[in-house]
């Protein structure tokens, strides 16, 4: 009788010790997912912030490519040939009358 007492002693000794192992390995897989948790969360705010600046570099690359486009075909057109011709090598049309302001003579 007295080991039988002995081995139930022992037993709740161990389910004792097995519980409050258990608990501290719960414990310590929870602290480690908390803290990688955190951290994934940081490094998605710093991808985040990366997409919306290269999404907005997308946005003025475009807009440029559009201008250069428009200017493109304003380069094709008579009225450009015009503007350059007026601008550049001061030419006008017969008849035209062209006045200057007296501070662009000087």
């Amino acid at each position: 009788m007295a080991a039988r007492a002995r081995y139930k002693r022992g037993s709740s000794l161990q389910n004792r010790l097995g519980i409050f192992l258990s608990i501290i390995v719960v414990f310590m897989l929870f602290t480690v997912v908390s803290v990688k948790s955190a951290s994934l969360l940081e490094k998605e705010k710093e991808y985040q912030a990366k997409e919306d600046s290269l999404q907005k570099q997308i946005e003025e690359e475009t807009q440029r490519s559009e201008e250069i486009a428009e200017f493109e075909t304003y380069t094709q057109t008579r009225k450009y040939i015009e503007d350059v011709a007026r601008d550049k090598l001061g030419l006008v049309y017969p008849g035209e009358i062209i006045f200057k302001d007296e501070d662009q003579g000087k």
